[in-house]
């Protein structure tokens, strides 16, 4: 008996790339900064890695990219019901890095446009196309960032040593807990050897994370980078801040698994209502 053979077109069908979250709970932590430089480091694997803008009010990943859209999500809202994989193609900008981007609303009254169902299509999209996915939210918990955290395979959540972001980020923290999503999540501390009063060693204990992802600091050079679009793992490579985005690259790599595309389940919000009722409940 002959064993039988797969097909790997067929394969590709039912399997999706894997989706990574970049958010924060404050703002002018690095956010947009760290999802362009991972998404570069990752395509320097030789694999299909997009970036979808998700703050469709203030996106800021063309800038930090020096990147000139033709397009944005905004314009994929008349054409959503013919909207393919082939037509996706064209609402795309090339980054000479290789890695592609889906730009969010040039206008901030636009954001409104891009609904749900637009988001939803496009991320389906995307995944089948891409081995990676990342994500930039907006700041804090929002419609889009919710639909987004919903369907992440990762969750990255940046902070800081300023004591106002830890606090936010540790509601952040519990509130994905409640939500049932705390697995999903990795702690990013950004501008780690900052002056602070706070030291870095102590963060996992105060944010209750035992292996947070530590990105040393080098303000002059990321926000030079920023300011002239170039992500700095391009030209900078064996800097010790290029050094921490490519670990965590690796690592992010090295542990992932190509994941069927699951059943729709319960919203956030209604999960969070349903286990809110419950709490109400008990209390009683």
């Amino acid at each position: 008996m002959t064993r039988q053979q797969t097909n790997p077109e067929e394969n590709k069908k039912h399997h999706r790339g894997e989706m990574i979250v970049v958010c924060s709970a404050k703002g002018g932590v690095g956010k947009t900064v760290l999802s362009v430089n991972l998404a570069v480091a990752l395509s320097k694997k030789n694999i299909q890695v997009s970036v979808l803008d998700g703050d469709y009010q203030f996106g800021d990943v063309t800038l930090a990219m020096d990147l000139h859209s033709t397009f944005t999500i905004k314009d994929i809202v008349e054409g959503l019901d013919t909207l393919d994989e082939y037509s996706m193609a064209s609402y795309l900008s090339r980054h000479e890095s290789g890695v592609k981007v889906l730009s969010a609303p040039d206008r901030p009254e636009y954001a409104d446009l891009v609904t749900p169902a637009v988001t939803e299509k496009v991320i389906n999209l995307l995944l089948k196309q891409n081995d990676y996915v990342v994500v930039d939210t907006g700041v804090g918990f929002h419609d889009n960032s919710l639909q987004f955290v919903e369907k992440a395979d990762q969750i990255l959540i940046v902070t800081n040593l300023e004591m106002a972001t830890l606090k936010n980020t540790k509601l952040m923290l519990e509130t994905l807990e409640v939500l049932g999503l705390k697995n999903k999540v990795q702690v990013v501390i950004n501008r780690s050897t900052m002056e602070s009063v706070i030291q870095a060693a102590d963060v996992p204990e105060i944010l209750d994370e035992e292996t947070p992802i530590f990105i040393p600091n080098d303000f002059q050079l990321v926000s030079q980078s920023l300011n002239i679009g170039i992500p700095f793992v391009l030209k900078h490579g064996k800097t010790e801040v290029a050094k921490a985005i490519f670990k965590m690259a690796e690592q992010i790599s090295s542990r992932r698994e190509i994941s069927f595309i699951k059943t729709k389940e319960p919203s956030l919000l209604q999960k969070l209502f349903t286990k809110t009722t419950r709490v109400k409940e008990r209390s009683e």
